[in-house]
């Protein structure tokens, strides 16, 4: 429950509570506060077990923490056997190469430096696709400044 706080933060509630509640005071508070958790815990349990009750035998093996998705999807995927099938394609496929080759040809670089005539599609026309070099289109014109008052 408190495996999150640190050795100076629980010697930090004890000096607290000395001093808000008084060392007489302190061992009355203490016993209070841990019958409280307890009537919680044991609320909640109950509240499950009839859940799980009402839900039928189908759901024995319901568990509340699977509620959360985490640990849904990763108790799903750990008893799916297609994912052997998938983890056996994933070795075959390298996914940042292909990422690099497709941002490589929508930026326009060429993965083997062509010489400088302009890129052309299978059938010999020129690829629209594709970014031509300046030098290779003289009549480009230049892109005007960008002006950040204008946008």
């Amino acid at each position: 429950m408190f495996s999150d706080i640190g050795a100076l933060e629980l010697v930090t509630l004890v000096v607290l509570a000395v001093l808000v509640f008084g060392p007489d005071k302190l061992p009355k508070v203490i016993q209070d506060v841990s019958r409280f958790i307890r009537k919680i815990r044991e609320f909640s349990d109950s509240a499950k077990q009839d859940i799980r009750s009402e839900l039928g035998p189908e759901f024995k093996d319901f568990e509340f923490e699977d509620l959360n998705p985490k640990t849904f999807l990763r108790k799903q995927l750990e008893n799916n056997e297609d994912l052997k099938e998938l983890k056996e394609l994933r070795g075959t496929f390298d996914l940042k190469k292909e990422m690099n080759e497709v941002a490589d040809a929508v930026h326009g670089r060429e993965t083997a430096p062509a010489p400088s005539a302009a890129p052309t599609a299978v059938n010999g026309s020129p690829d629209l696709l594709k970014k031509q070099d300046k030098r290779d289109d003289p009549g480009a014109a230049e892109r005007p400044p960008y002006d950040s008052d204008a946008t």
